[in-house]
């Protein structure tokens, strides 16, 4: 099997504590540089930016944008003209429109762009799924909330446009909502809580429904210490399933269906090693659509400022 030789291009937390160790596991992909203005690794090249890197860079197949969404758009367009594949980590980029010029490039250049959706990759969230598929769905409720200190220590990018804020993580549950239920959702009414000093909400509560109207509603919030909440509870004809710990945790009526480690990044590696091999695209852009629709909708409150 040919390597795929991939640059990582950002290195900061999500790509230190995830990518680095994933392509290290995946057969058939290896970790052949760094671009970052404030970072590097033992023993690879490294260079400030992308452009430095593929001009000066080693001969790389691919990029792994780690990169805040503001700038991911830009640096995708240069990977792909340079012939290299790209990967994109969540969310892809920080409107829709600006990502289908990227799928042209990718498809006419005959390389692979891959917007990612970790979550989905979470070892209970295909059992789930395939649970549902023979249910009749009454509701669902998506509980979301973690502690930003924590898991973006210091990272301004997420409160100015286009950082998403609270959604940075609500995206994730949206990205599971819309892999496991057997019908497209779409946003009926939001509340979206900005702190006084911040672009970006610090919690939000979403109605959705389906074409059925099918009830679903989603509460997020950066504010929560103690004990973190990644679950998600669908009421069915049969019982009661939960998704907790992030997809990684699935139960009915509370006995255990699956349960498994995380090794979601290893599984967005295979499959981009996958797409790469033949320079084929999976860009699915519904939970963006979903978090656009919702700053499109949403009722806006000013809450106490947020202090890092």
């Amino acid at each position: 099997m040919t390597e795929l030789r991939i640059a990582i291009v950002g290195f900061g937390k999500i790509a230190r504590d995830q990518h680095v160790g994933a392509i290290a596991a995946v057969p058939g992909a290896t970790l052949a540089a760094i671009a970052s203005r404030n970072a590097s690794l033992p023993g690879l090249p490294h260079f400030a930016t992308i452009e430095e890197l593929l001009e000066k860079g080693p001969d790389v197949d691919a990029v792994s944008l780690c990169t805040p969404p503001q700038v991911r758009r830009k640096q995708a367009a240069a990977a792909l003209a340079a012939g290299k594949h790209v990967m994109l980590e969540k969310p892809p980029g920080i409107g829709v429109a600006e990502l289908d010029p990227l799928i042209a490039m990718a498809a006419e250049a005959k390389r692979t762009l891959f917007a990612t959706w970790h979550s989905r990759y979470a070892p209970a969230v295909e059992p789930a799924r395939q649970w549902l598929a023979g249910r009749q769905i009454h509701s669902v409720h998506i509980n979301w909330k973690e502690d930003v200190r924590v898991w973006h220590p210091g990272q301004g990018w997420i409160w100015e446009p286009g950082g998403l804020g609270v959604f940075d993580p609500g995206i994730n549950a949206l990205s599971i909502l819309t892999k496991i239920l057997p019908q497209p959702v779409f946003v009926t009414a939001a509340e979206l809580a900005f702190p006084a000093n911040c672009q970006a909400p610090i919690a939000a509560s979403l109605t959705l429904a389906d074409i059925e109207g099918l009830a679903v509603t989603a509460e997020f919030d950066f504010r929560q210490t103690g004990p973190q909440s990644w679950d998600i509870v669908v009421e069915t004809d049969q019982g009661r399933m939960t998704l907790s710990g992030g997809g990684r945790h699935m139960a009915i009526e509370g006995k255990t269906i699956a349960e498994a480690p995380d090794e979601e990044y290893r599984g967005l590696y295979r499959r981009f090693v996958e797409l790469a091999a033949t320079g084929a695209r999976d860009v699915d852009l519904t939970p963006l659509r979903l978090v656009a629709d919702a700053f499109l909708l949403g009722r806006r409150t000013i809450v106490e400022p947020f202090m890092d």
